[in-house]
């Protein structure tokens, strides 16, 4: 599984709408609005590097309104749950 965050620049106009289609697509988790350098961060996990590209070349980035991407992919991904997990297995 490949996990990653996408910031998104977007049009101004296009915000809400943009947010929408974004957490409509396959693969994304989640889509927040948020206020800084960027507009959108999405949360997306797909099977392989390959699905990853395809999901934010081939469509968020040809999104209307979208004016630039920046994607962060996940080496280690954490959360409670897997630490949880982790923990109950004596792993580290």
């Amino acid at each position: 599984m490949v996990s990653a965050v996408v910031l998104i620049k977007a049009q101004t106009d296009s915000v809400n709408e943009l947010a929408s289609a974004i957490a409509n697509l396959e693969g994304v988790r989640e889509v927040f609005s948020v206020a800084g350098h960027y507009d959108l961060v999405a949360l997306v996990n797909r099977r392989e590097n390959e699905e990853l590209a395809d999901l934010v070349s081939g469509k968020i980035r040809k999104l209307p309104g979208i004016l630039a991407t920046e994607t962060l992919i996940a080496f280690r991904v954490y959360s409670r749950a897997e630490l949880e997990v982790a923990g109950s297995f004596g792993l580290d």
